[in-house]
């Protein structure tokens, strides 16, 4: 038995995918899948904010797609929304302050049902959160997952599209986030009446340190509680990725950078 280590990247059939917008885009993308037997859930990756460094690569999607396909028998689709850059290559139009986003995350969801990836969730993280709620209440998404959402782009109505849903919905709340806290999360999430609020002790917005939990609280609502804690060790050949391009990204995303206002539609 091996420790799974920040970089460890467990065995997947991995495959480079590319999605086709509405209008007119082609974005890069990843699709990991369990080896040798099917999926029992799928986690469709919206990234955080690609002018602060976001990207399909952000360090909590690397760490699902390289251990959960292993660890949990889950597919992991991440991609490059238009305009972003990645290893997997610079997705096709350029950022849209979470306007034509709208059509990334129908090309992505509509790329899961072609696939016929079973019961597709929405995990989001930071502006992907936005995104998730804007434009990810669709029949074919069994419920989403918010890492620190800043409910900066998405307004009241979104939440009340995904409470008239009935979809579960779960946002995972950092005590030491930049935008929003568990406190205000409570008030500023009242419309989406079935939000799960999950304070988490100490975390902040970029979840550093805090991948485990944060792979523990994904898997416990798209799996089973049963399926946690996901194990800490692995018993098979473990490869390293190379994190190393992605430093300064994972460090100061989020940090004192000016950032773009809310586009009106």
């Amino acid at each position: 038995m091996a420790r799974i280590a920040s970089n460890s990247v467990l065995p997947a059939e991995r495959r480079d995918i590319t999605l086709h917008t509405a209008d007119g885009l082609t974005l890069v993308g990843e699709l990991a899948l369990p080896v040798s037997r099917p999926p029992v859930a799928t986690l469709v990756c919206l990234h955080p904010l690609p002018t602060h460094g976001g990207m399909m690569d952000s360090h909590i999607f690397r760490k699902a797609a390289w251990r959960l396909p292993a660890l949990a028998d889950v597919a992991v689709l991440r991609f490059n929304t238009r305009g972003t850059t990645s290893a997997r290559g610079t997705s096709e139009g350029s950022f849209s302050g979470a306007v034509d986003e709208k059509f990334d995350v129908g090309a992505a969801i509509e790329f899961a049902e072609f696939e016929e990836l079973p019961s597709p969730w929405l995990l989001g993280w930071s502006f992907g959160t936005d995104l998730a709620l804007m434009y990810g209440c669709d029949p074919g998404i069994v419920g989403a997952i918010l890492l620190s959402p800043p409910l900066r782009f998405s307004q009241p109505s979104d939440l009340e599209v995904w409470a008239a849903s009935g979809k579960p919905v779960t946002a995972l709340i950092p005590e030491f986030d930049d935008y929003l806290r568990p406190s205000e999360a409570v008030s500023r999430f009242a419309p989406l009446t079935q939000a799960e609020i999950v304070p988490v002790d100490g975390a902040k917005h970029l979840w550093v340190g805090y991948a485990e939990r944060v792979l523990d609280e994904v898997v416990a609502r798209i799996v089973s509680p049963d399926a946690v804690p996901l194990p800490r060790e692995y018993d098979g050949p473990i490869e390293t990725g190379d994190a190393s391009r992605y430093a300064d990204q994972t460090v100061a995303a989020f940090a004192d950078v000016p950032r773009p206002s809310p586009r009106a539609e």
